[in-house]
């Protein structure tokens, strides 16, 4: 699949994805088996010490994990997905999301997420596996 088509498919799973639309994603760039995008840290995104929401970081990954596993064009599920996270990030930093596929089976693919800061610095790292099924997305 060429990365337009990939583009595609991540154009047709993102018209439905209303929380990543809502969390103010960015999709910076999409190929098959990569995603990498960008969001800005809301005060809604806070928690009650004035930083970022785990939660918030997990779901961006989630959403990049998401989009490069399907970027093949097979509809694609998440099994499994750990996070460490390293560092705080406050309110009006951006932060983007890498996941790159590290693996990729007849039925079972890997993915690693780095988050990053506007410095470079990493604020949290995931691993995620992801089922593929036979069914097209398109």
């Amino acid at each position: 699949m060429e990365s337009s088509a990939a583009q595609q498919v991540v154009g047709t799973m993102w018209e439905g994805d209303f929380y990543s639309q809502w969390m103010g994603l960015v999709i910076d760039e999409i190929r098959e088996g990569y995603c990498r995008l960008h969001f800005v840290i809301r005060q809604d995104m806070l928690n009650g010490f004035g930083i970022v929401h785990g939660g918030v970081l997990f779901s961006a990954a989630d959403s990049a994990f998401a989009f490069a596993g399907n970027s093949h064009g097979k509809l694609s599920m998440a099994l499994d997905m750990s996070v460490s996270f390293i560092a705080s990030a406050r309110e009006g930093e951006i932060i983007s999301m890498e996941a790159k596929e590290i693996h990729l089976g007849n039925r079972i693919g890997f993915y690693e997420i780095t988050g990053t800061n506007t410095l470079g610095k990493v604020v949290a790292t995931f691993k995620g596996t992801a089922y593929r099924t036979d069914k097209d997305i398109l």
